[in-house]
Order: structure tokens, then C-alpha cells, then sequence
């Protein structure tokens, strides 16, 4: 999704088409399968095509389609359970829409959506600790659904504008979130709170610490909604369309370096599967930037797609870059940086490999 979503987000035409067309997909989706359940690859890949409103279920290592399921009318971002069994793909339609696609990746099917009212907009997705959580752009607002009760059982506000994106750490004890419209990062972290001295200041014998979640806003400027976090968890790196990286320590809560990429457009960026290098796309222009994570110095930029996604493939050294306003899917070799392939996608988006973890 570009930056320009808080332009877009209250025009009535757009609001009316998503909601008209949510509730045609929200009849058809459910069942429906387009190739036997037999034939799914063992390896599946999954793209999102945001004009055919389908995921499309590919072999990861051949490239051939098995399979087109039906999702939402604004599909956006993909998840899969640590199983490999299940993908998970959000809607925002510019904060109008509460809808998460649910597929079952052995039968190559949908299962029924999950709503997400009243938290509106879900866009940024994260499976931990057994639960998919969520970002509600069109809520200022973090949300975790539990598969197992079927229910949405915690919600966290943020206090500011489009929450895009989000990383959870594998603890499940600490955040990060990107809120492209207000030009922060929020660092959440739930840790022990002491009880507040009340008026009277006698602190009543009952009071006790408390375990909540703490939030720390980093300022990192406008636009600002691709993001990462180092395989460490101790740096997050985010992209602004005007180029410039920033880089957050998560411990402090500071900014603690801005890099001037050159990149008009950044969109996205990645750390590679080894935590050595970070990738960057411009929406733009059709660049893709290497650097090194520790010097920050750039190795290589090449040309390729409009970039409005990543996805790094560790087991196959790859790079998988969305892009959207091209038409195509881009393989990268990670270990000679060139283009591999192209695959063929009507604006494509969200890409994810469902292999078991």
C-alpha cells in the first residue's frame, strides 16, 4: 500500500466499492477450489493478486500454478501458521473494511474470514506464540487473534495515524509497528509497571506491580511504512519514500542513524535470511538496493520491478519482490544479486512460502 493512504482514505467511491465488493467475495469465496486438493505442491508458494481479488498457490521451486483461491476485495498482506497448513491474508480497503482470509493450504480452499470489527482496516500480519496478530490501520490500534477460540482476545491502541505494519518478537513480549500517516515507529514492549502513587500519597498495602505493555513513539518521518527487524531483534531498519533509512535501536528507543539510500520511492526493505545485508525497492522507480548491515554502505543497486513488497526465501537463498504496478513477480539469487525469473501476477502483493517451521 503506497504512502498516500491518508489522502485516500475517507473518499466516499473508494469506501463504497470495498464494501460492496466485500460482501460479493464474502459469498463466493468460501469453497471454492479450482484445482484438486491432490495436486498441491509440497513446497506451495503464495502471491497475492490484488486485481484477481486471488491468492495463487505455485511449486516454490518450479514456479508452476496450482491453484487460484478467492480471497477478499482488497488483499494486502499474507501470513502462514507455523504448521505450514494454514495462510492468513488481511483487507484493509483504506480502513473501511474488518476481514482476514483464512486458507486451508492442504485442501487448497477458503475457510470462512475472520472479522475483525471494530478494529477496522487489518493490514500488517504476524503469527506468534500460536496467534495472529494484527495491525488496524483504520483504528489506530494492534489486535491478536487466537485460532483455537476463534476470537480476537487483546487489542492495544497506538495513538497514531495508518498502524501499517508490524513485527512481534518470537517471545511475543515486544512489538514494533510502523504508523505511516503520523511518520513513527511504536516500540511496545509488556513488562512489570509499579502501582501509581495515588493523592492521598499513602500507597495502599494491596497495590502491586502490574504486567502491561509499555509504549515508546519514534519519531523517523513522513511516510515512513517498510520496516524490518534484525534476525537479533536488537535493530529495526525502516524506509521513507524520500529515500532516507533510518535505523532504530529497539533497546533504547532511539533513532540512531539516518542513510541517505538515494532510492526516491523506498517502499520496502528486508534483512537477508543471514542478517548480513538489507534489501531495499523503490515503488518508484524500479531500484533495488544491497547493503551491508553492519557498515551500511551500499554493494550493489540494480534494476527490476516497482517494488511494493519482500519476501526472503532462506532455505532457497532467494528474494521474492512484489511488483505491483508492473505486473510481475522478481526471483533474486541472493548469492550473485541478479535477477533469476519473473512471474507473471496481476498486481501482485503479499508472497509467502508455507513450509513447516
Amino acid at each position: 500500500m503506497n504512502t498516500n493512504v491518508l489522502k485516500r482514505q475517507h473518499t466516499g467511491p473508494k469506501i463504497t466499492r470495498f464494501l460492496k465488493l466485500s460482501a460479493v467475495f464474502s459469498a463466493v469465496a468460501i469453497g471454492t477450489l479450482s484445482i484438486a486438493a491432490t495436486q498441491m505442491p509440497a513446497k506451495p508458494l503464495l502471491v497475492l493478486s490484488k486485481t484477481d481479488h486471488v491468492l495463487e498457490i505455485r511449486d516454490a521451486n518450479s514456479f508452476a500454478l496450482a491453484a487460484r483461491v478467492p480471497v477478499g476485495p482488497d488483499p494486502h498482506e499474507i501470513e502462514v501458521s507455523p504448521d505450514g497448513r494454514t495462510a492468513y491474508v488481511s483487507n484493509p480497503g483504506y480502513g473501511a473494511l474488518h476481514r482476514i482470509d483464512v486458507i486451508d493450504l492442504v485442501a487448497g480452499q477458503a475457510k470462512p474470514s475472520i472479522d475483525t470489527a471494530p478494529l477496522m482496516g487489518p493490514h500488517g500480519l504476524s503469527f506468534v506464540q500460536g496467534q495472529l496478530w494484527f495491525t488496524a490501520q483504520g483504528s489506530k490500534a494492534l489486535g491478536r487473534y487466537d485460532p483455537a477460540t476463534g476470537k480476537v482476545d487483546w487489542t492495544m491502541g497506538t495513538g497514531q495515524d495508518t498502524t501499517h505494519l508490524l513485527h512481534v518478537n518470537t517471545d511475543g513480549k515486544r512489538i514494533q509497528a510502523t504508523n505511516a500517516g503520523s511518520g513513527t515507529v511504536s516500540l511496545f514492549e509488556q513488562r512489570l509497571v509499579p502501582p501509581a502513587m495515588p493523592p492521598t500519597g499513602v500507597m495502599p498495602a494491596e497495590a502491586k506491580p502490574r504486567l502491561d505493555w509499555v509504549q515508546t513513539v519514534v519519531p523517523v518521518g513522513a511516510g515512513a511504512e517498510g520496516f524490518d527487524v534484525s534476525p537479533d531483534e536488537r535493530e529495526l531498519w525502516t524506509a521513507r519514500p524520500d529515500g532516507t533509512l533510518v535505523v532504530v535501536d529497539i533497546t533504547s528507543g532511539q533513532a540512531m542513524a539516518n542513510i541517505d539510500s538515494g532510492l526516491q520511492g523506498a517502499h520496502r526493505l528486508k534483512f537477508t535470511p543471514d542478517g548480513q545485508r538489507v534489501m531495499v525497492v523503490s515503488v518508484k522507480t524500479g531500484a533495488l538496493m544491497v547493503l551491508d548491515a553492519a557498515s551500511r554502505k551500499p554493494i550493489k543497486t540494480m534494476s527490476t520491478g516497482r517494488g511494493a513488497g519482500i519476501y526472503m526465501d532462506a532455505s532457497g537463498n532467494r528474494a521474492f519482490i512484489s511488483c505491483t504496478p508492473d505486473g510481475f513477480v522478481a526471483v533474486i539469487d541472493l548469492a550473485t544479486l541478479t535477477e533469476t525469473a519473473r512471474l507473471p501476477v496481476a498486481r501482485p502483493d503479499g508472497i509467502a512460502i508455507a513450509s513447516p517451521q
